[in-house]
């Protein structure tokens, strides 16, 4: 389950990536949106990863909360 997660949200950052990519393209799309939208949908993967080695359960639980923000 644990694994699949982090699969998951890996695999949404790299939806994410292309998404963004594919707005750099256009013209009239605002970069700054872009960019804040590109670490916004990086970081559920980034914190899930994290909690995976959380040095307690409440430093796992406190990543996965995070996360799901």
């Amino acid at each position: 389950m644990k694994r699949a997660l982090c699969e998951r949200t890996f695999r949404f950052s790299v939806r994410i990536v292309r998404l963004v990519q594919d707005l750099d393209r256009r013209p009239g799309v605002g970069r700054p949106v872009g960019r804040q939208l590109l670490r916004s949908g990086t970081s559920i993967g980034a914190n899930v990863e994290e909690g995976q080695c959380g040095q307690s359960r409440a430093d796992f639980v406190s990543k996965y909360m995070i996360a799901c923000k």
